[in-house]
């Protein structure tokens, strides 16, 4: 699966910059782990927003943008992570 297909050159830095930010939300201890990729989700959007401009590719953008940050971390956890534990 190519991203690029799916998420636009100029939104594609939001990807890693989502994921530094989940990963020091994370770290939050105010912060409950279920708020984490809704928070994630608004910055995507309205980063998305600044970048594009306002209009419906951009929501779409940080939506996907957002999705692919959740996802990212989900399989580092599930693979890296989880694979140490079973040893």
């Amino acid at each position: 699966m190519n991203l690029m297909n799916y998420i636009v050159e100029q939104a594609l830095i939001l990807v890693p910059v989502l994921y530094i930010l989940g990963l020091m939300l994370k770290q939050t201890k105010q912060i409950k782990d279920w708020t984490i990729p809704w928070i994630l989700l608004v910055c995507g959007v309205c980063g998305s927003i600044a970048l594009i401009g306002l209009n419906a590719n951009a929501v779409i953008q940080g939506i996907l943008t957002a999705g692919a940050a959740v996802f990212g971390d989900q399989l580092v956890k599930q693979t890296a992570v989880k694979s140490k534990e079973e040893k």
